[in-house]
């Protein structure tokens, strides 16, 4: 990632709908910066209310990470950090790439951070979970063992949905068999369609499947573009 690159988006989860919206962007240069995204309109329409700490909509710079979200993370001075930090692939401990590989999320926690695709990444390497799987596979968030023949390692196909009502980007997730599982994450569209339209190749594998997660978080890929 270079220094000009360096920034995340953070998500909110409406805890109803399950449904993701981009509330912010944290960066880090020379100093961090936070500024709230396009969409905390349509957030606030659903129940989401600003932080305290950032009340107006304009870019706040410090020196240090915010407390808000430096308090996401495990404290430097544990006695596993080095575990911690083994776990997330890294050698020391960097704050801000902390918070980009473990997401910055908390237990019952409605926020996460994630690594937007940028214009300029030669390759991509992206691990999501498929969205809105209760609305679109078979289980209808009700019976699990209703979930298409799905196993790790299995290679799914994208299709485009430009007839899609709520996103003309949306960018459907199915089965080689046809069984649609459900959505790429909206925040990924945009980046993942422009490669798809320049014929970039593409893999999108299942890397862990937990029924116990939940409907919103059961199926997790991992996207390669260009394929391996």
């Amino acid at each position: 990632m270079t220094q000009k690159n360096r920034y995340l988006y953070l998500i909110w989860k409406d805890p109803l709908t399950r449904q993701n919206f981009t509330i912010g962007k944290l960066g880090s240069g020379s100093k961090y910066f936070f500024e709230y995204a396009a969409d905390i309109g349509k957030a606030e329409k659903n129940g989401w209310t600003k932080f305290e700490v950032f009340p107006e909509e304009k870019l706040y710079e410090s020196d240090a990470l915010f407390p808000v979200f430096a308090s996401r993370l495990p404290d430097k001075k544990r006695r596993d950090i080095d575990k911690i930090l083994e776990k997330y692939g890294l050698s020391t401990f960097d704050e801000f790439e902390l918070l980009r590989k473990s997401e910055g999320r908390l237990p019952i926690d409605t926020y996460s951070f994630i690594d937007p695709i940028f214009p300029d990444d030669q390759t991509v390497q992206r691990d999501f979970y498929i969205m809105g799987v209760r609305h679109h596979a078979l289980c209808e968030g009700k019976d699990c063992s209703l979930l298409p023949m799905i196993n790790v390692e299995d290679e799914l196909i994208f299709e485009k949905e430009p007839e899609n009502e709520f996103d003309i980007n949306a960018i459907k997730v199915q089965t080689s068999a046809g069984d649609i599982l459900g959505y790429v994450p909206r925040y990924y569209n945009e980046a993942i369609l422009e490669r798809l339209k320049k014929s970039m190749t593409y893999s999108c594998k299942i890397i862990d499947i937990n029924r116990s997660q939940g409907c919103s978080e059961c199926i997790k890929v991992r996207l390669n573009m260009p394929r391996e």
